[in-house]
């Protein structure tokens, strides 16, 4: 690790701290968004037995110290086996806070390769706009992240990917996170534009990813036939007029309520909601 200490930033550059922060709080911001079905709020534990909001919270203190470690490992040049041996630690760090419990372990992976992108960028002096993030992910660790998709699985999510010829989250990462650069962020843009409120916005973002997303979370909970009935469901909602119609989150709500039913929790769709709130924050540093 002593050759990829970071470096000094460009002169008036975002530092790895303000990206790690934005990094913390775009996980709060997918943590207080509700209804969202299946998942964890901060008045409902969706799908889940094992964690509750508390348990997030907890996670999220633990992850405070590695979205910035991993900007500046980025800002350094560092190659893909030190960001991979930093999120691991931070994985760690996740699992020791929560008891064991997976609460944040796909953001880890998701979010912390983009930090480390955001990190590269301000020390090329360049703006962290989303373009220039996937561009500078694909340029710096384009390759590793190809061979890495490669890799036999080895955890549940992958695995169930594999099984089912998925998209996993290595092969999303690879392609330059598909769902993140060309469904949520468009989504989210279009949902403003319209205007409607954060919140709002932020759920009819959920639901587009929800659509398209190859969600291991939901095949791994549900089977293919979960993860096909949820990508229905969150096609309903965005043809009945997304979150836009009058009683969005009364609908909402009801597809919640079916999904706790069916045990299903779509959190790849979740951290790609977080990743994309990321984005619009370290856009606006």
């Amino acid at each position: 690790m002593h050759a990829h200490q970071p470096s000094p930033l460009a002169h008036g550059a975002i530092t790895p701290q303000a990206i790690g922060r934005a990094a913390t709080l775009a996980l709060y911001d997918e943590l207080a968004l509700a209804p969202k079905p299946g998942l964890v709020t901060l008045t409902d534990n969706g799908s889940h037995t094992d964690m509750d909001a508390s348990t997030f919270v907890r996670s999220l203190f633990a992850l405070r110290s590695y979205f910035p470690r991993i900007a500046a490992l980025g800002a350094a040049g560092a190659p893909f086996a030190a960001l991979e041996r930093c999120g691991m630690d931070a994985e760690a760090r996740m699992l020791a806070a929560t008891g064991g419990i997976n609460t944040h372990r796909g953001a880890v992976f998701m979010l912390g390769l983009l930090c480390a992108s955001a990190g590269a960028l301000a020390q090329a002096g360049q703006p962290l706009q989303p373009d220039a993030a996937r561009t500078m992910l694909r340029q710096r660790w384009g390759d590793a992240l190809t061979a890495r998709a490669q890799r036999v699985p080895v955890l549940p999510g992958g695995l169930v990917a594999r099984r089912l010829g998925l998209r996993g989250a290595s092969h999303e990462a690879a392609a330059g996170f598909p769902a993140l650069f060309d469904t949520a962020m468009p989504a989210l843009a279009a949902a403003r534009a319209r205007g409607l409120a954060p919140r709002l916005a932020r759920l009819d973002t959920l639901f587009h990813v929800m659509a398209v997303l190859d969600d291991s979370n939901l095949a791994l909970r549900g089977g293919l036939a979960g993860l096909r009935h949820a990508q229905s469901a969150a096609r309903g909602f965005l043809a009945a007029g997304g979150a836009a119609q009058p009683d969005a989150l009364q609908v909402a709500a009801a597809i919640g309520r079916d999904f706790v039913a069916r045990r299903l929790s779509p959190g790849g769709a979740a951290d790609t909601v977080a990743a994309a709130c990321w984005l619009q924050r370290v856009a606006a540093l």
